[in-house]
């Protein structure tokens, strides 16, 4: 079978491939094909594919229409689609509950598409799961990047001239971005505290030597899926309330309530952004789809009247594009080999599978999940 790794457009930095994970499928029994410059912006250059047992293309359309199997990060054009074998495997992330027009013309031609979002949370899955890996390299230069702008440093600091107080980062939302902004911040020496209205995950923040914030909302939770519970009118104005003293104090602050398939949840309104201090920095890390931040505009850094410098860049993980596509490229190099049949040396749809009931959009010319038939 022929497993081919398109480029992808600007400004995509990420590859769906890195040397170790053309050479893991190699291993499968694959015959694996890499664009020509596809690995180039995460520091992978022709040569170290071919290394890995890859062969290089120029020739976008000829091997789109060989593939048995094509890896990317980002969704393709619809007219790209129609390019494709019947009966290909198409992997990558395709945000299916805004772009339902992708997965209709997936199915008209007869192509098998799998969504990464929809990879389910659990244990099985835990090494397949690109929302995961991503969200982590995110939380990690959301910190870096707000402690290159703050105009003061992170940690305490002793000199002959006086004491130097640590910075103050507040995180809000807990999940894998938050936990790793959590860490790192107190690696780098910052005061730290976190809220979440889970509060499952107070123990996670004090274990990272955090202060978990506790604001009384009444009766929350998590879904199936380990997410936080959506929050009621009242809950959200009293989350707020609470927050907003936090917020006053910090230096950095970072949100990360990002939703699949919905509008991000507003967290931080104009007025608390009106209360924090002149030079403070927040990072949206929910920017895409909307933004926790009141005052955020999507792909830009804006500074209100204020003096506070609200960072709104997509996708922070692909800043970091070498890292970024080494945990993609696991994600997708294990979810094949998760479903490959050494023998038979193909990939098995096995349609019972937990796994392949979350991610498999489109099979056999049909829309699979019910939410998006109409």
């Amino acid at each position: 079978m022929h497993l081919f790794c398109p480029r992808e457009p600007d400004p995509e930095t990420r590859a769906s491939a890195d040397p170790e994970s053309v050479k893991k499928m190699v291993d499968l029994g694959l015959s694996v094909t890499i664009e020509s410059g596809a690995g180039l912006a995460s520091d992978h250059d022709d040569l170290a594919y071919v290394d890995a047992g890859a062969g290089i293309s120029e020739n976008r359309d000829q091997a789109l229409a060989n593939a048995d199997i094509v890896l990317r990060v980002g969704s393709p054009e619809v007219e790209e689609i129609a390019k494709l074998k019947r009966g290909a495997l198409h992997v990558s992330f395709l945000n299916p509950f805004a772009r339902k027009d992708l997965l209709k013309a997936f199915a008209e031609a007869g192509v098998h598409a799998v969504s990464m979002e929809m990879m389910p949370r659990t244990t099985l899955a835990q090494k397949m799961d690109a929302i995961s890996s991503q969200a982590n390299l995110a939380g990690y230069y959301s910190v870096i990047l707000a402690a290159e702008r703050l105009n003061r440093i992170l940690p305490m600091m002793m000199t002959p001239a006086g004491t130097i107080s640590p910075a103050r980062v507040f995180v809000i939302g807990v999940g894998v971005a938050g936990l790793q902004a959590i860490a790192t911040a107190k690696r780098l020496g910052a005061r730290v505290e976190a809220f979440d209205t889970r509060p499952v995950v107070e123990e996670q923040v004090r274990s990272l030597g955090a202060k978990f914030v506790k604001i009384d909302l009444g009766e929350t939770g998590q879904t199936d899926q380990g997410y936080a519970k959506e929050l009621t009118p009242e809950q959200i104005e009293m989350q707020r309330k609470g927050m907003a003293k936090v917020c006053a104090q910090s230096d950095i602050v970072v949100t990360t309530a990002k939703l699949f398939g919905r509008p991000a949840p507003t967290l931080v309104t104009k007025e608390m952004v009106a209360g924090m201090k002149r030079g403070s920095i927040l990072v949206d890390l929910a920017a895409e789809t909307g933004g926790n931040v009141e005052g955020t505009v999507a792909g830009e850094e804006v500074e209100t009247k204020g003096g506070v410098r609200i960072i709104g860049l997509n996708k922070l993980e692909a800043c970091l594009p070498c890292h970024a596509t080494q945990v993609y490229a696991s994600n997708l190099a294990n979810f094949i080999e998760h479903f490959w049949d050494k023998e038979a040396k193909a990939f098995q749809y096995n349609l019972e599978d937990e796994i392949l009931k979350g991610c498999l959009m489109t099979h056999d010319g049909e829309i699979r999940d019910e939410r998006f038939r109409d």
